[in-house]
Parts: C-alpha cells; sequence; structure tokens
C-alpha cells in the first residue's frame, strides 16, 4: 500500500487539472494560434506559466485504485498488475484466466 500522503497529492493534482482545464486550454489555444500577433501569444504564454504548476496534466501519475502503487499500472482495468494477479485469481475480473501452456 502506496503512503495516504503521495496518495492525497496526486489527487489534488487531478481536482487542480479539473479546474483549470478550460483556461490552460484557452491560453494554449492563442499562444499556439500563428494568426495573432506575437506579442498577445507572448502574453499568453506568460499567463500560462503563473497558473500552478500541478494544474498541468502531465504532473498527474496514473495510480493503483486499490493500493495506490505508482508502477505496474495497467490503463485498461485502472489497477496495478499485482492487484490485477489477485483479482483474476480470485475470479473477479470477468473471462480472465490465469495462463498455463
Amino acid at each position: 500500500m502506496a503512503k495516504k500522503s503521495a496518495i492525497e497529492k496526486n489527487n489534488r493534482r487531478r481536482r487542480l487539472v479539473q479546474r483549470y482545464a478550460g483556461k490552460r486550454e484557452r491560453l494554449k489555444a492563442i499562444a499556439n494560434d500563428r494568426s495573432l500577433p506575437a506579442e498577445e501569444r507572448f502574453a499568453a504564454r506568460l499567463k500560462l506559466a503563473k497558473l500552478p504548476r500541478n494544474s498541468s496534466p502531465v504532473r498527474v501519475r496514473n495510480r493503483c485504485e486499490l493500493t495506490g502503487r505508482p508502477h505496474g499500472y495497467y490503463r485498461k482495468f485502472k489497477i496495478s498488475r499485482i492487484a490485477l494477479r489477485e483479482m483474476a485469481a480470485a475470479g473477479h475480473i470477468p473471462g480472465m484466466v490465469k495462463s498455463s501452456w
């Protein structure tokens, strides 16, 4: 089990990303629009830089929903490889069986 503080920090980042998503998207559109004057695009870049760092989506870490583990994460199931194996062995994931050959 991951530290509660690490899981909470990641959840705070997720909330910040949602809160600033619209503003960030508008500023990025202005900053990347080549038809606008350079001064206006530069001003948009400065405003973008003033937003909180944790409001950037790249700072959010994919973590297991059950354990909070940050590595070995399966996006399809939103859980780690270890939790996936335990759930599959217990029969909690439909259609998934233990491999043998």
